[in-house]
């Protein structure tokens, strides 16, 4: 069906949600319909964010709210639904558009896979009602499902339409863009170059994609890096129990940020512990690339600062690949926890792969390698 009818179907005067590829074309029209709009449409941070800002629209206009979401998104949601919106709590209605990444039977990558087995379950054990609808779902259908569900919400429940993959059209596209001249796979290939056999902690999505298949072309090892192909947001930590446990060891974090603003509390958590080795780059194209390119707070924040806050020893940005390698052979030699930001353009190539290494593999040679590092 088209994203326009479903956000009709709805009735909904206002959105917010975390960008999802199955709903790009929800995405879009919503870009191309409000752009970034306080009254209308907030990209938010996480899917909890994103319920708790909801909550408060409700509380303030009596109006039922939609919330958009990968799958993924699912645990992000739990302790808001169950703890304010649940009807033994406050009762505050709301609609969550869901995108079934994983949906059983449909070829999927590995984080995926379980998400997508229990995407159905999570929703029913949040006592969220639900409606898929997939590409042979018409508009009536969806109509007479929303009828159905105005009589929960009014109940002070949620409800939610699950979005199968190609269920959800939009003829026209939402262009994304900065004015930044250097790519994520450049910047990555430098870092690469300076860390040498320093272990790598990647975020989930292009970077890692990107991150692996530059190994692929230098005909280096996979096992010095731990491709964090899910959980977004928690690549950093990941990083500081690595890096905790590995004093002697340079590592390196390379971090996006949509996944810095997903869980910036860990950026606290790992200035307080502050480990000597640990290098935290976050590569800023103010977008959520991965997924489509719709933005995020990021290029109006000053990570730099925030990072100092949060008790960094040294935070910089820059946005040149001479300032990079610069700073990449600054960091590489100093001892404390240090911050690089890079600024970044949106985009990537066409022909991008994926690793074609498993997560088990990737994980128990990253593991025998870093087992091996200062004994």
């Amino acid at each position: 069906m088209k994203a326009e009818s479903l956000i009709k179907i709805t009735g909904a005067e206002f959105f917010t949600g975390v960008p999802d590829s199955l709903l790009k074309p929800l995405c879009d029209c919503l870009m191309n319909t409000y752009g970034i709009d306080p009254k209308h449409h907030v990209i938010a941070a996480n899917e909890g964010n994103c319920a708790a800002l909801a909550a408060g629209y409700h509380l303030a206009t009596g109006k039922v709210p939609v919330v958009y979401m990968q799958n993924s998104g699912e645990g992000n949601i739990i302790n808001p639904v169950a703890s304010l919106l649940n009807e033994k709590v406050y009762a505050i209605p709301m609609i969550f558009i869901v995108g079934w990444r994983g949906e059983p039977g449909v070829h999927d990558e590995p984080q995926h896979i379980y998400q997508g087995e229990v995407t159905l379950k999570l929703l029913e054990d949040m006592q969220i009602s639900t409606f898929v609808i997939d590409k042979e779902t018409t508009e009536e259908e969806v109509c007479q499902a929303m009828d159905k569900f105005n009589t929960v919400l009014k109940e002070g429940k949620q409800v939610a339409f699950v979005i199968k993959k190609g269920a959800v059209s939009y003829s026209e596209k939402a262009k994304y863009s900065n004015s930044n001249s250097i790519t994520r796979e450049e910047i990555i290939q430098h870092i690469v170059e300076v860390s040498q056999e320093d272990p790598i902690i990647s975020t989930t999505g292009k970077a890692s994609r990107e991150l692996f298949e530059i190994r692929e072309f230098r005909n280096q090892s996979h096992k010095y890096d731990f491709l964090t192909v899910g959980s977004m947001g928690h690549s950093s930590s990941i990083a500081l129990g690595v890096a905790i446990n590995k004093p002697e060891t340079k590592i390196w974090c390379i971090d996006g940020d949509g996944s810095v603003l997903m869980h910036m509390g860990a950026m606290a958590v790992i200035g307080s512990n502050s480990p000597d080795n640990l290098v935290h780059i976050v590569i800023n194209n103010g977008a959520h690339e991965t997924v489509g390119g719709m933005p995020t707070v990021a290029s109006g924040i000053d990570i730099v600062g925030i990072a100092k806050a949060c008790g960094y020893i040294y935070a910089v940005s820059v946005d040149k690949p001479e300032n990079l390698d610069e700073e990449l052979i600054k960091v590489k030699k100093r001892k404390g926890l240090s911050l690089i930001e890079v600024k970044c353009s949106i985009g990537a190539r066409k022909d991008l792969g994926r690793p074609t290494t498993t997560a088990l593999e990737n994980k128990e040679n990253f593991m025998k390698y870093i087992a091996s590092c200062n004994k």
